[in-house]
């Protein structure tokens, strides 16, 4: 077993009122670090609980400044008070309205203070020394391997604003001795208003680092939500369209065709999909974003190690986290929980009525019988498809086979037949309309390898069809394959909202989006097919996941 499959549980000390981190198959786990005292197992993760989130749940509670001398630290929905265990429920913090917590919040925060919670970080730090050096060695030794073969200028560093990205960019300015590393923050420009204040603080506080801002300027998220819905769990186009697309755009700008590594902050113990990562990865599938090799130096830690770094080394970090946050990525994503939302209604409070009226909103358009309870249960995150979404029928591929001519179908399009169109088929070899009978305005496509043509192109006229292409396969072994892979590129022509993933996709940086235009240069374009392949890509088209109807 290597130390990195041992797993680490956080035992107290009724004494000092510390949570110790010990291995699990430590002998002496039961042993307190500081007063050799006994210890009782507590739970296998924490966070702390900051003055600012403490005096929320004693105001929710009805008694201020009751917990003030006490070490308070949580674990989901349990809090554990000087060791105790507490369980919150969604319940608790139903039982003011946002507005009178606020009014509150206002009327003690005044007299909220840090003395009690300083001295008990002191304590936390001390019994945990050892834990620390462990950690920061383990890091420093895994950056300084990774990153052997690369320039430092072709080390990225990926900033969130988060604690794990925080933590991810000191450990790697740190064990390389390169306070000028490039860092490169997504802004997805649905940040929380301290995600950005806390940007500006380090850019202000890291003068030396290379700092990119990545940021979707052409898109307007309500304006998307209105056309294809609001993200879901398992509908999050939010993250093409607004963080790796622009990301890449960055990636693409520096370094073109140079292999990077970045350093992230992906830990295993987040979630179930992040714990079938591996701690560096480099092929097409694990990686969103190309011509990238990726590497976690925290991929092992647990979120009490994540804080015992950043109080123990003296990081500032975002301050989201001392109202109660627990994870600071876009405020309204479909993947937080109860309390965030709860959250954001008492310190983002128009941002999240704006939100929810929304929400309603669109749920009422898409047929909901009760609106307002499917918003504020939270079934709006579970929604699947397209279904009641009017762009859902532009990721249907409708089409007709041609009764005079084999091998043909005529495809239903959403606007005509232009240049934007043709220059879709790039991926299946070389665009020769001069080949094509004039008179018709054929385009005839010609296999790279072979030089025979494969595919002829056709603007039609169809009854039933506002517009339509016909589209003719030649001297193929596979005709159904290769109509499969056509019927891909009528998809995105018809259904493209500019999400960015398949300039994400192309290792070679051929696929750009510019204004309303989906473009494949046909001189970078390798014919690799990756964005005409259901492997990479469901269906040819983002849209497709995220549109498709049961019918």
């Amino acid at each position: 077993m290597t130390e990195q499959d041992i797993p680490y549980e956080v035992f107290w000390c009724d004494e000092c009122k510390v949570p110790i981190i010990k291995a699990a198959n430590s002998i002496d786990k039961n042993i307190c670090t500081l007063c050799n005292g006994n210890t009782t197992f507590l739970c296998a993760d924490l966070r702390p609980v900051f003055p600012e989130e403490r005096l929320l749940l004693e105001i929710i509670g009805a008694k201020p400044f009751a917990y003030h001398d006490k070490a308070i630290w949580a674990s989901n929905n349990r809090y554990y008070i000087d060791g105790k265990v507490k369980l919150i429920t969604t319940s608790f913090y139903k039982k003011n309205s946002p507005k009178v917590i606020r009014e509150l919040l206002d009327q003690y925060s005044v007299q909220n203070d840090y003395l009690y919670f300083n001295q008990s970080i002191e304590r936390f730090i001390k019994a945990n020394q050892d834990r620390l050096n462990y950690l920061k060695d383990e890091a420093f030794a895994f950056i300084q391997s990774t990153a052997e073969k690369y320039p430092h200028e072709s080390i990225v560093l990926s900033f969130s604003g988060g604690k794990d990205s925080t933590v991810t960019a000191d450990l790697a300015a740190r064990a390389l001795s390169d306070p000028s590393l490039v860092h490169i923050f997504g802004d997805t420009t649905l940040e929380f208003p301290l995600t950005m204040e806390y940007v500006q603080r380090f850019r202000k506080n890291n003068p030396k680092a290379i700092f990119k801002v990545a940021k979707n300027k052409e898109q307007n998220f309500y304006k998307v939500c209105e056309d294809i819905g609001p993200p879901a769990r398992m509908l999050r186009w939010c993250c093409s369209m607004f963080k790796t697309g622009p990301i890449t755009r960055v990636l693409n700008s520096m370094y073109r065709d140079r292999d990077i590594l970045t350093f992230y902050g992906i830990r295993k113990c987040e979630s179930v999909s992040r714990s079938k990562y591996n701690r560096i990865e480099d092929n097409a599938e694990a990686v969103k974003i190309q011509k990238q090799k990726v590497a976690s130096p925290i991929f092992y830690w647990k979120d009490i190690d994540i804080w015992l770094y950043i109080l123990g080394e003296q990081i500032d970090f975002n301050d989201a986290y001392r109202l109660g946050y627990d994870r600071v990525g876009c405020w309204c994503c479909p993947n937080n929980n109860e309390r965030a939302q709860f959250l954001s209604q008492i310190y983002m409070p128009e941002q999240a009525e704006r939100w929810r009226n929304f929400l309603v909103d669109f749920a009422k358009r898409i047929g909901k019988p009760d609106a307002e309870v499917y918003v504020d249960t939270g079934k709006w995150k579970a929604r699947q498809g397209g279904n009641g979404v009017v762009a859902a029928e532009d990721v249907k591929i409708k089409f007709t086979n041609c009764t005079a001519e084999e091998n043909a179908k005529i495809y239903k399009l959403n606007k005509p037949v232009d240049d934007s169109f043709i220059q879709l088929f790039n991926p299946f070899g070389r665009i020769a309309p001069e080949l094509g009978r004039k008179l018709i305005n054929e385009t005839i496509v010609i296999d790279i390898k072979t030089n025979v043509p494969i595919l002829s192109i056709q603007p039609f006229s169809q009854d039933g069809y506002d517009f339509a292409v016909k589209v003719k396969t030649l001297n193929v072994a596979k005709h159904d394959d290769l109509q499969r892979m056509v019927g891909y590129q009528v998809r995105k022509f018809n259904a493209c909202r500019k999400c960015l993933k398949c300039e994400s996709l192309c290792k070679f940086g051929a696929i750009s989006v510019h204004g309303d235009t989906y473009l494949i240069n046909e001189q970078k374009c390798k014919r690799c097919k990756m964005c005409v392949t259901a492997k990479y890509l469901d269906g040819g088209c983002l849209m497709y996941k995220y549109l498709k109807t049961k019918d």
